[in-house]
């Protein structure tokens, strides 16, 4: 049988917890590592011996970002296997899933048992309150029955559960920025191509701006190529036919 690590030294003050997290520039910082710090963190400053994980999931798809042991890692795979638990459901709900004592739970009595098994006696999730592709929730596993109980103890996870969002949004920000900056380059850069294609032509036809359009857009649907695509060509081409 395995059982959760016990917390090795004092638990760390909140206050102290959250200066901590505050340090974190989130801007500078790997979502992964700021996701697992957070884990340990969590894991510190409660009061009981527990083990922590953040779950993802995007697209349907769940996976665990950060752990502090293999029991909990364990325990939210199993609720991925089984595609039901309390993380997924807090994940999708955004609420608290709260599981007082794993030996007398009915709800989901497969993955309860085998936490049981494992030494857990409690657990919680608290779902990150986003509203964008990626849902998650924050999951900590006691080896004592009732550990979260005490509305203190919630209050204080609840807080790191928002970090975890505010750092989940932030990321996604990221990467929807990036994204957007890259169509942005490329619609830029398949303009200029264009421009320097509509040139050509003009030179060549002695014809307006709107004319030479008019024939790439021809040329375009005649061979079923994107305008970009027969621009592209067009000025490959101008570029190694030598001037008369």
């Amino acid at each position: 049988m395995t059982h959760p690590t016990t917390n090795a030294t004092e638990p760390t003050d909140p206050a102290d917890a959250y200066a901590e997290l505050g340090r974190i520039k989130l801007g500078e910082a790997d979502l992964d590592d700021v996701l697992q710090r957070l884990a340990e963190l969590t894991k510190r400053v409660l009061p009981t011996p527990v083990e922590v994980s953040v779950t993802l999931v995007r697209g349907g798809t769940a996976h665990t970002a950060a752990f502090t042991g293999d029991v909990a890692r364990d325990l939210d795979e199993r609720q991925y296997e089984q595609g039901h638990g309390p993380c997924l459901d807090a994940s999708a709900s955004g609420d608290v899933m709260s599981v007082p004592d794993l030996a007398a739970e009915d709800r989901w009595p497969d993955w309860a048992q085998r936490g049981a098994k494992a030494g857990v006696g409690s657990s919680v999730s608290i779902g990150l309150p986003i509203q964008e592709a990626v849902v998650g929730a924050l999951n900590v596993y006691a080896l004592t029955p009732h550990a979260f109980d005490d509305d203190d103890v919630l209050t204080v996870l609840q807080t790191f559960a928002a970090y975890a969002a505010v750092a989940l949004a932030n990321a996604h920000l990221y990467d929807s920025t990036a994204t957007l900056a890259r169509q942005m380059q490329e619609a830029m850069a398949n303009r200029a191509v264009i421009e320097q294609a509509k040139g050509i032509i003009m030179g060549e036809r002695r014809c307006t701006p709107d004319e030479a359009f008019r024939i790439l857009s021809k040329v375009s649907q005649d061979s079923n190529r994107k305008v970009r695509d027969v621009a592209r060509a067009l000025v490959d081409q101008a570029a190694v036919t030598p001037r008369s």
